[in-house]
Order: structure tokens, then C-alpha cells, then sequence
């Protein structure tokens, strides 16, 4: 009598479900199962871009991708090259949900909700009989005369031909216990993308100002980024920070979250061509208020922030400009410094530096060089992108090529 032939996925978000659907697809005859620890599948996938989804990037050339990933860029380089942005497209294209393009390169599906993303991959899943248990955790896991016992919650125990871990990254190094208990090496986590605290800083009294672009400058570090600033009710978000964040995750971390950064709030200028602009707007602008004439489209109320921060009137016109007031404006404009106390990470889109090492795995297959037929996907490797749908790439690219190696693995 014939056997089918069994894979076990190891969680149920974007990369667990990619594995599963399309090793399901690929060969009919494999015995397909997601165990997902929580009562939710999907749930990133749910929460990513505000609901929207950032399924991916428009970047058609590797080597431009893998400069949006702090860890895991080399790694990457070589598996993009089965499974990259244009088949991401193409794969969903095929089934029926269409990918758009934003000014700042992100890809939404068109109906901008992560819903239809969702439903897609259930789909998928019912379509190729995929079985999902959720609320289902592993205890441990151990790998016998070719195969693997999988141990859950329950004590119940689960017998598969194949393993694909795709559970996401873990935030403590005791999570890893049960991975590194199957010989693989672990790369201490840290948190990647994260906001920055300010307890007590005035400018928090501005949240929910934006600033469409400004530059940040990590003192002490060769750390710096360009683009959009959130001010918020803690301290300061947005793509430049969270960034900043991913570049510096270990650095960061080093120093518990304790460092000054310096913003440049006018990016186009430094302090000695600020300076000869100020000199214009004194003549153009002569008989103005300066706080009623911003000259910088920078948000009103920020604009009158920094007028309070260097103490200048609110009667005063351009011409009456005292230099040294002038000075201070074109010192905070330029190079004003914040004090970071802490962090504050996205709960949901929580993203770790760390998880195992890629040194262990087969960029070809995502199968384990320690443990035949244990095959990995996603975030729990050593692999992690900036904002703006690079993580979610990652996630596609290792659960298709993992898919790829077990359908055809599990029909010899």
C-alpha cells in the first residue's frame, strides 16, 4: 500500500503558508499540515502597511534589493536568483489579486487590503488540501531513523517525512532551545525595527506631525538615514527611524537604547548654505513676521516649535533678525540634537536581528546542512530587511524554494 508522503510547517504566516501552498501544489501526493501557535494565521500579513499589506518592493534588479537588507544580503543575493520581486508579482497576478506600485517603490494589492491577500493563500491552502491547526505549539522535536517526532503542547505526537520551520523570529535566545537542540547554531536576537523614545522632550507635544524628509546622524556612530519623520506621543517613528533602527539593531542594542541623534530638518542645506539663505529671506521677506512666514514648507507647528526653542518673539520681522538668534535657528535647523532613552518595537510587525545561522542552511534548497529533510523559511533565519515590504520578500522567496526542494524531494 502507498504511503503519502508527509510535511509539517512550522508556522502559519507568510512564509509558513508560501512553503506549504505551493510544496502542496507542486506534488499532489504530499500530505500537507501548518501548526501555528496562536489562534491567528496570517497575522502580519493582516497588520503590515496598515492593513494594506506590503507584499513587496519594485525592485527588478538583485542587486539593488539586497542593499535593503542589514543581514542576510549575500545570503539573499544567490535566492533571489530562483524567486525574486517579478515572480512574487506573477504568482499572485496568477491567481487573481493584481500588485500596484507606489511613488516610494512599496506594492500593495490594488485593492489595498491585506485581506485579499489573506484570502488568497487560504485559497490556496483549501485548494491543495492543505490542513491547518492553529493553537497547536511544539515542545520539541527530535529527528529518528529518518523522521522527525514532533512533540506538542498537548503531548500528543506528530510524525512527518519532512520539516519546514517558518515560526518567525523569536525576541529571547531561550525561544531558540528546541532549534538548537537539532544542532544548529543560533545568532543571539535583537529587536531590528523599533521607534525611538523621548521621555520628556517637548517636541513629543507635537505628535502626529510629519516631516516629509529629513536626515538622521546616530552620534558616535557612521549610522545615518534620509526620509520621512514622524513626530509621535513617545518620541519619534517613521522610515527614516525605523531605518535607522534596522542598520543599528546591534549597535543599538549595545548601548541599551541610550544615544543622541542629530537631525538635519532641511536636508538640501548645511549650516553655511542655510546661512546665505537666511541672508536672502532677511531682504525678500524684510517687513514679515517670521512666524507667520515659513519659508521651508515645513509643518506650522513646527516651524513655531523651533522659534520657541531658540526664544525668538513672535513680533519679530525678518529684518530684526538678531544674529544670535539666527545662529541658534540655523544650528537646531540643521544639527539639532535629541536625547533617545529606550525604544518602543511594532508588537505586531515585530522584526528580529538574529535567529540561525546561514551558514547552516543550503541557500539552494533552505534545507539544513545538519539535519536532512529540516528545512527553514522566513524571519527565523539570520535574515532581516529595512521597512517597505523586503521582509515579506524574504518570506516568499525561502518558502518557494523550500516548497520547491521538498515537493521534489518527497517524490523520490
Amino acid at each position: 500500500m502507498f504511503l503519502s508522503k508527509q510535511l509539517v510547517v512550522i508556522g502559519g504566516g507568510a512564509a509558513g503558508f508560501f512553503c506549504a501552498v505551493n510544496a502542496a501544489r507542486m506534488n499532489p501526493e504530499l500530505k500537507v499540515s501548518i501548526i501555528e501557535k496562536s489562534n491567528k494565521i496570517l497575522a502580519k500579513v493582516k497588520v503590515s502597511g496598515g492593513g494594506r499589506c506590503n507584499v513587496t518592493h519594485q525592485f527588478f534588479e538583485i542587486s539593488e534589493m539586497i542593499k535593503q537588507y542589514p543581514r542576510g544580503a549575500n545570503f539573499l543575493k544567490k535566492a533571489f536568483h530562483q524567486f525574486f520581486t517579478t515572480d512574487t508579482i506573477k504568482w499572485f497576478e496568477e491567481r487573481g489579486v493584481k500588485l500596484k506600485a507606489e511613488a516610494d517603490g512599496r506594492m500593495f494589492p490594488v485593492t489595498d487590503s491585506s485581506q485579499t491577500i489573506i484570502d488568497c493563500l487560504i485559497e490556496e491552502a483549501n485548494k491543495y488540501g492543505v490542513e491547518i491547526m492553529i493553537k497547536t505549539e511544539i515542545r520539541g522535536m527530535r529527528y529518528e531513523n529518518g523522521k522527525f517526532q514532533i512533540e506538542l503542547s498537548d503531548f500528543r505526537l506528530l510524525t512527518s517525512d519532512f520539516v519546514c520551520i517558518a515560526c518567525g523570529g523569536f525576541p529571547k535566545l531561550a525561544q531558540f532551545d528546541w532549534i538548537k537542540n537539532l544542532n544548529h547554531t543560533i545568532i543571539e536576537p535583537v529587536p531590528s525595527l523599533f521607534t525611538f523614545n523621548m521621555p520628556g522632550n517637548s517636541i513629543t507635544q507635537l505628535m502626529g506631525v510629519s516631516v516629509h524628509d529629513v536626515k538622521i546622524k546616530i552620534a558616535g556612530a557612521k549610522l545615518e538615514e534620509r526620509g520621512p519623520l514622524l513626530i509621535t506621543h513617545w518620541g519619534m517613528s517613521g522610515p527614516v527611524v525605523l531605518k535607522l533602527s534596522a542598520w543599528g539593531a546591534r549597535e543599538l542594542a549595545g548601548s541599551s537604547y541610550q544615544f543622541a541623534i542629530h537631525i538635519n530638518w532641511l536636508p538640501e542645506y548645511n549650516e553655511n548654505t542655510l546661512r546665505e539663505k537666511f541672508t536672502a529671506l532677511r531682504q525678500q521677506l524684510a517687513g514679515q513676521k517670521i512666524i507667520n512666514k515659513n519659508p521651508f514648507q515645513l509643518p506650522q507647528r513646527l516651524w513655531e516649535y523651533f522659534l520657541n526653542q531658540v526664544n525668538i518673539n513672535n513680533e519679530i520681522r525678518w529684518a530684526d533678525l538678531p544674529a544670535k538668534h539666527q545662529n541658534q535657528l540655523i544650528s537646531l535647523l540643521c544639527n539639532g540634537e535629541f536625547a533617545v532613552k529606550g525604544k518602543t518595537t511594532f508588537k505586531e510587525e515585530f522584526v528580529t536581528a538574529g535567529g540561525v545561522s546561514l551558514n547552516e542552511i543550503d541557500v539552494n534548497t533552505m534545507q539544513s546542512k545538519k539535519v536532512r529533510h529540516l528545512y527553514f523559511a522566513g524571519e527565523i533565519l539570520d535574515v532581516d530587511g529595512i521597512t517597505g515590504g523586503f521582509n515579506f520578500q524574504n518570506a516568499w522567496t525561502s518558502g518557494w524554494i523550500a516548497a520547491k526542494a521538498i515537493a521534489g524531494e518527497s517524490k523520490v
